[in-house]
């Protein structure tokens, strides 16, 4: 489908809406984060045996993986002509290079004479040089040198250049497709880039970068971050913060879709009324790498909201650590948490105070374990040098994310909550009776559509024989 039709406005739970919430703020939103809608995409259950089939799982590494954009890496990490890093997904391996001032390429990441990996290290180089037999190719992956040259008539007048991935960029990250007929980048992201105008992700750095294998289906550690319900049963001490189970979700057009949840607001799922006052004493001093906060609690002026209130003291920090003056930006854009996903594996989060981008893949060719990075994106300093990228800390199956004490309390607390379910979602699925996993109309829309997408592209595949 193509941007779908916007007739379907299912019913939702009856506590405020975020639309309502977002109409008592002090600063108001923009129009683009009211509700725009949803396709009736229906209601019917899919097969848990999409989670752990090794023939399912085959068709997605045959028809989904080679088609669809991946997020890479980012610019930052290879600033220098001749740095490059390595992107490993599903079997494949490329070598995303920065091979002029503003040039990148995506090369594949095997010899041409004997296959072996030309390079298991991200680092920087003027040549790919295969360390079992010598064959070489200069840094913008012309080929340079064969070692045995005399024995290779069937190279002779050939083009041996290393084969390359479809590049773009957008927001200082890299994505690569194998696909060279697939649609552009800008295309498939078009909502997502009119709507992050304002955020200026180029302008921002990678301050946190935690990647950790999860025992689990890699679209079943996507789903975890693709609804806010689970909150009341998962992560309890949250509640005195965050509309939840009043989420909003829109689809916005194939490949992009949101979720918008309040912060400094009661779940509606909590017992009792908190005042104003106590709210905001929750929200200041839950302290995570995402939100900096320039005081652990204060007193609430009188009328004044706790959404208004942290909404200002988020200003306040941010332009204390950035230089940035956020004065006439909406309490939403300050505080809320607004999730954009980009089909098949990635979530971007709007806003202009720290933001998060999560990635899921595979865990090389098991079913049965994922890769989830989380990255921590902050405002470059308005003055002084751009800080470097964090390196990527890489966490196995077995490490706990307390191992990952950048991210800070609040979001290890989380973090390690979700993946407390993750192995038993995994186990359960085998287990399953029925055999058959059921998603709710609205609150798990974004998922149904997930399912369906990738439906899609294998069909497609399957349509044209590989």
């Amino acid at each position: 489908m193509n941007a779908p039709e916007r007739a379907f406005r299912p019913d939702r739970h009856p506590a405020d809406s975020y639309e309502d919430i977002l109409d008592r703020d002090l600063v108001p939103p923009p129009d683009f984060l009211r509700q725009r809608g949803l396709p009736d995409i229906g209601v019917e259950p899919v097969a848990a045996s999409r989670y752990f089939d090794p023939a399912f799982f085959a068709k997605e590494l045959a028809y989904l993986w080679p088609r669809v954009w991946q997020m890479a890496g980012r610019d930052e990490d290879i600033p220098q002509v001749g740095d490059y890093f390595v992107y490993d997904n599903v079997g494949k391996s490329f070598i995303v290079a920065r091979t002029g001032p503003d040039e990148f390429k995506a090369f594949y990441n095997s010899c041409l004479h004997r296959g072996r990996k030309l390079v298991t290290l991200n680092g920087c180089k003027n040549e790919f040089r295969c360390p079992y037999h010598g064959f070489t190719w200069n840094s913008d992956g012309t080929f340079k040198e064969n070692p045995i040259g005399w024995d290779f008539p069937q190279w002779d007048g050939k083009d041996t250049s290393l084969p390359q991935a479809k590049v773009d960029r957008w927001g200082g990250f890299i994505f690569i497709n194998m696909d060279h007929d697939a649609l552009p980048l800008a295309q498939i992201m078009g909502p997502l880039i009119d709507d992050f105008v304002g955020y200026d992700y180029a302008n921002r750095y990678k301050a946190v970068h935690v990647a950790k294998k999860v025992r689990c289906n890699w679209k079943a550690t996507a789903e975890a971050f693709m609804e806010s319900h689970h909150s009341v049963t998962t992560h309890p001490q949250i509640l005195p913060g965050i509309g939840d189970c009043n989420s909003q979700y829109d689809i916005l057009n194939d490949y992009v879709s949101r979720q918008f949840s309040a912060s400094a607001v009661q779940s509606p799922l909590l017992e009792g009324h908190l005042s104003e006052q106590q709210i905001a004493d929750y929200m200041m001093g839950r302290g995570d790498s995402r939100r900096p906060l320039a005081v652990s609690a204060a007193v609430l002026p009188e009328g004044l909201s706790a959404r208004a209130f942290v909404a200002a003291q988020v200003r306040a920090a941010t332009l204390r650590d950035t230089g940035n003056d956020y004065s006439n930006r909406s309490d939403a854009e300050m505080i809320d948490s607004l999730l954009y996903n980009v089909f098949p594996h990635m979530s971007f989060w709007a806003g202009y105070a720290s933001n998060l981008t999560y990635r899921w893949r595979p865990n090389g060719l098991d079913p049965d374990s994922a890769i989830m990075d989380v990255i921590v994106m902050r405002p470059v300093p308005k003055n002084g040098p751009r800080p470097k990228p964090a390196p990527v800390h890489e966490l196995g199956l077995d490490d706990p994310w307390t191992d990952a004490p950048e991210l800070g309390e609040g979001l290890i607390t989380i973090f390690s909550q979700d993946m407390g379910n993750l192995p038993y979602v995994q186990e359960g699925l085998r287990a399953s009776g029925t055999g058959m996993v059921h998603f709710g109309r609205y609150t798990e829309t974004r998922i149904r559509h997930h399912h369906q997408m990738i439906d899609r592209y294998i069909a497609e595949g399957e349509a044209r024989g590989g």
